[in-house]
C-alpha cells in the first residue's frame, strides 16, 4: 500500500447495547491528528436479525450528509444492498468461486475483486482478480487499529469497498464467513 492511500478509521459507538452494524467512518489525514467524517452506518434495531442499515456519505464540497444507500437484512446473513437505486443481493457481494473458497468476491463494472482473511486470521485483504491486475492489493483492513486503507486507484468505487468491508466484518463477527 502507498502513501497516497485513503486511510479510514471505523469508530463504533461506546454504548455496549449498540448494534455492530452502527459505525462512523472517518478519513485519517496522515501526519496529522485531524480526521474528516466520511460515512455513517446506522442500524436502529439492535439484536434483530432483520431491519435496515442506512449508510450516508458526507459530500466533501457541501459538507452535507447524503444518502448513499442501505442494507435491507432478511436475516443475519442475507438481504440486499442498495447503492442509490441499484439493488445488489448480499450474496452477489460475497460470492464464492467454489464451496471450499476462503475468499469472497464482488464485481464493480466488469472487474472482479475478492476479500480474503489475512494470515493472522483477523485482518482482511481485498485484491484485484482481473487478468491484468490479479493479486494487486486495493484495500487492507487492520482489526487491531480498525483502519481500512484503500488504494488511490480504487477511490472510484469507494462505496463498494467500504460496504463490502462492512459486510465481511459483520459476517466474521457472526461466525458466518
Amino acid at each position: 500500500m502507498a502513501a497516497t492511500d485513503l486511510v479510514l478509521r471505523f469508530v463504533y459507538p461506546s454504548n455496549p447495547n449498540a448494534d455492530f452494524r452502527t459505525v462512523n467512518i472517518y478519513q485519517v489525514i496522515e501526519g496529522s491528528d485531524n480526521t474528516i467524517e466520511m460515512y455513517k452506518f446506522h442500524h436502529p434495531n439492535t439484536g434483530l436479525t432483520t431491519g435496515v442499515t442506512s449508510f450516508q456519505r458526507k459530500n466533501a464540497e457541501t459538507h452535507l450528509w447524503e444518502n448513499a444507500g442501505q442494507v435491507e437484512w432478511s436475516s443475519h446473513t442475507s438481504g440486499a444492498v442498495y447503492f442509490g437505486v441499484e439493488r445488489v443481493s448480499i450474496r452477489e457481494l460475497r460470492k464464492l468461486k467454489k464451496t471450499s473458497s476462503k475468499s469472497r468476491r464482488f464485481k464493480v463494472n466488469n472487474s472482479e475483486y475478492k476479500w480474503k482473511i489475512a494470515e493472522n486470521g483477523t485482518d482482511l485483504i481485498c485484491v484485484s482478480d482481473n487478468l491484468t491486475n490479479r493479486g494487486k492489493t486495493i484495500a487492507l483492513w487492520t482489526q487491531e487499529t480498525l483502519i481500512l486503507r484503500v488504494a488511490e486507484r480504487a477511490e472510484g468505487f469507494l462505496d463498494r469497498i467500504v460496504v463490502t468491508c462492512f459486510l465481511n466484518l459483520w459476517f466474521k463477527r457472526v461466525n458466518a464467513w
